[in-house]
């Protein structure tokens, strides 16, 4: 339960930021229209969440850096969610030869 805590962190925060970035962006241009102000906000939300993404991954393949931290804490939290590895499946039935 902690990783879908973690999970919904990291979606909203950058939305939020894309709303606030959005907002920014409305209030200095003579925009008319929601749906120009909702693309403006998608538009700032996905490239906010990619650019923090790309410093988070820079900064693991640079093996745990302060860049990493800084970059999941601009996503909400502060290193990406570890989720569990799925419980095993049952095994195969073994077929006897002679179940005809």
């Amino acid at each position: 339960m902690p990783t879908l805590f973690v999970s919904l962190m990291r979606t909203a925060v950058p939305a939020v930021a894309g709303w606030l970035i959005g907002l920014a962006a409305w209030a200095g241009l003579d925009l008319d229209t929601n749906t120009v102000l909702g693309a403006v906000t998608l538009l700032c939300t996905v490239a906010y969440y990619v650019l923090f993404r790309l410093l988070e991954i820079a900064g693991q393949r640079a093996r745990g850096t302060t860049l990493q931290r800084l970059a999941g804490i601009m996503l909400g939290w502060a290193r990406p969610p570890q989720y569990p590895a799925p419980a095993p499946t049952l095994p195969p039935i073994a077929v006897s030869p002679n179940a005809n």
